[in-house]
């Protein structure tokens, strides 16, 4: 797979993986690839997607070759990915919004949707100025909080913490995403792994090597 480049494309960023390397790249500056390489890619955002191609002649979009089995309607694509890298477990990406599926024998059985971490802090500061506070990653989830900055924090990342244990009972969980080592810490039967998404890429492309042998 090191003769490929691979490219999960997000709403904010693109993310790139080659030759065990992962590297992020905003849509603005999409550094030039040798053209000889091909890139195989995923997208959530058209408009990124686009200036991809407009910066890399092979470029293949591997959308339709993710198959999953699932009877979940509207999954996204990079989910799939994710699912696929996994036969069984929970999978916790937390990025802008913190998405969680249910993977169990190969079968994805579901999923659900939170706010991210940022977006739970601009809702605090919608309802008033004075909930405008930084977060406080280290607050006691054990204790009652003690002034505002602590009972936000405590807000946010308890109640993200109770739906996952919720979730996970003793199912193995995999977190990734931008927030994701920082929750993996919450979990015993937990691992961080920030190449999930890319995995799933590489079990489909093994996947159209298959059918073609």
């Amino acid at each position: 797979m090191s003769s490929v480049i691979l490219c999960d494309i997000g709403n904010s960023f693109l993310h790139f993986y080659y030759a065990g390397r992962i590297w992020r790249e905003s849509p603005n500056n999409i550094t030039p690839k040798k053209q000889h390489i091909p890139i195989y890619y995923i997208s959530v955002n058209p408009n990124y997607e686009k200036r991809l191609l407009d910066s890399h002649k092979k470029c293949v979009n591997l959308e339709k070759y993710i198959d999953l089995n699932s009877s979940y309607i509207g999954l996204g694509v990079d989910r799939k990915a994710a699912c696929k890298a996994i036969s069984d477990g929970v999978i916790v990406d937390a990025g802008s919004a913190i998405t969680v599926d249910i993977v169990e024998n190969n079968i994805h059985i579901g999923g659900y949707i939170l706010p991210g971490i940022t977006s739970y802090k601009e809702l605090y500061q919608k309802i008033s100025p004075s909930l405008d506070k930084q977060l406080d990653f280290s607050v006691n989830l054990y204790s009652p909080p003690q002034n505002t900055k602590e009972a936000i924090s405590f807000g946010i990342l308890k109640s993200i913490l109770l739906m996952l244990k919720h979730t996970t009972q003793s199912k193995k969980m995999y977190f990734t995403g931008g927030d994701g080592k920082f929750f993996a810490k919450f979990f015993e039967n937990s691992i961080f792994d920030n190449t999930l998404v890319f995995k799933g890429m590489q079990k489909t492309l093994k996947d159209i090597e298959k059918q073609h042998n």
